[in-house]
């Protein structure tokens, strides 16, 4: 190898053969052809996971806890017959009372009491939020009934492209038909892990924002409980948050669905347990008395888990003072309590 050398100013030179040209092979500083270059560096292949691994992730992770799974499975099939020999108001009772868990969860908080008189009378609050009222209005419509998502899930979020969409733009009907294909070549899958893969893959087709997880989440309940008859949603935040964490392997997000999944149904079902033992109380305390006010009260408050006098006086059309009449006497004799503690804008619930 030739010395170093430098001019006058003391710049470095690079070594020279006695052509001129650099030697190449004292170029140590500079990195090796790109074909050399490992795969693992930086910037490296960013491919992404295939279909077919994706779904070898979930079928293993379902075989891995079959066991749990089975029993998750049992308790959705006695809500399922259980709602299926029940009156139609339970649907509407655990709908609304999911709506306003995942209204939480999904940062708009929205308490079943102002969810109700939305519902009902389209009434809010000077300081609600009218769109995240409609959002949990939207899930207790589809909670409650209807095709369910993999008949359409255009058609069930109530989304569609815009006649002036632009053509080249990312279209919704493209993205729903990934997902929708995605979760086709997975009916080999139990419904309930079909369900959890649907939530988790859901940011992934871009069908949600980041903060949003009110779609995913009630398309992923209504799938959980497609081979049902008597429910029409499994619940998934009856018990808290810990289903729908978005983190962790595949096994991971599985096994915090299913305990998730369990915990809230184990919730519904004590909840339909106790108003259930409240409405045959309420049979006995309401023989004697006179009407067909008192009757429509009793079902209203098994349908719905918070009453006013107006969502009342709409639902069974009597009239104001003989709701606001018989409302005082099943407060008086136990039957009822007023949740607010104000004058004006009451609100009334069973005391299971």
């Amino acid at each position: 190898m030739m010395p170093e050398a430098s001019d006058k100013a003391g710049e470095f030179k690079e070594p020279a053969d006695r052509s001129g040209q650099p030697l190449e092979d004292d170029l140590w500083v500079l990195p090796g052809p790109i074909k050399d270059a490992p795969d693992d560096e930086p910037p490296g292949p960013r491919a992404g996971a295939s279909e077919a691994g994706i779904l070898t992730d979930w079928r293993e992770a379902e075989a891995g806890l079959a066991a749990a799974l089975a029993r998750v499975a049992g308790r959705l099939g006695a809500l399922d017959d259980r709602l299926g020999r029940g009156p139609d108001g339970w649907h509407h009772r655990l709908a609304l009372l999911e709506a306003a868990d995942l209204s939480w969860i999904s940062g708009d908080r929205i308490p079943p009491d102002r969810l109700a008189l939305w519902i009902s009378l389209r009434l809010s609050g000077v300081q609600d939020d009218t769109a995240a009222l409609s959002r949990a209005g939207w899930a207790v419509r589809r909670l409650t009934g209807g095709p369910g998502p993999e008949a359409g899930l255009a058609t069930f979020l109530g989304r569609h492209d815009p006649e002036t969409l632009d053509p080249e733009a990312d279209r919704l009907a493209d993205r729903a038909g990934s997902w929708t294909d995605l979760m086709a070549e997975a009916q080999d899958l139990h419904p309930i892990t079909r369900a959890c893969m649907g939530f988790h893959l859901w940011r992934l087709a871009g069908l949600g924002q980041l903060d949003d997880q009110m779609e995913a989440a009630v398309t992923a309940a209504r799938i959980a409980a497609s081979d049902g008859v008597g429910a029409v949603f499994a619940p998934l935040a009856m018990g808290g948050a810990g289903a729908l964490r978005a983190n962790g392997s595949v096994a991971a997000r599985l096994a915090r669905w299913l305990d998730g999944m369990s915990s809230a149904t184990l919730t519904a079902m004590r909840h339909l347990d106790e108003i259930e033992a409240w409405s045959v109380r309420a049979q006995t305390a309401m023989v004697k008395r006179s009407g067909r006010t008192p009757p429509a009260l009793r079902a209203l408050l098994t349908e719905w888990p918070l009453i006013s006098a107006p969502l009342a006086e709409a639902a069974t059309g009597a009239s104001r003072a003989a709701i606001q009449r018989n409302l005082t006497w099943m407060q008086q004799i136990g039957l009822i309590r007023e949740i607010t503690g104000h004058k004006r804008f009451q609100m009334w619930t069973a005391k299971t």
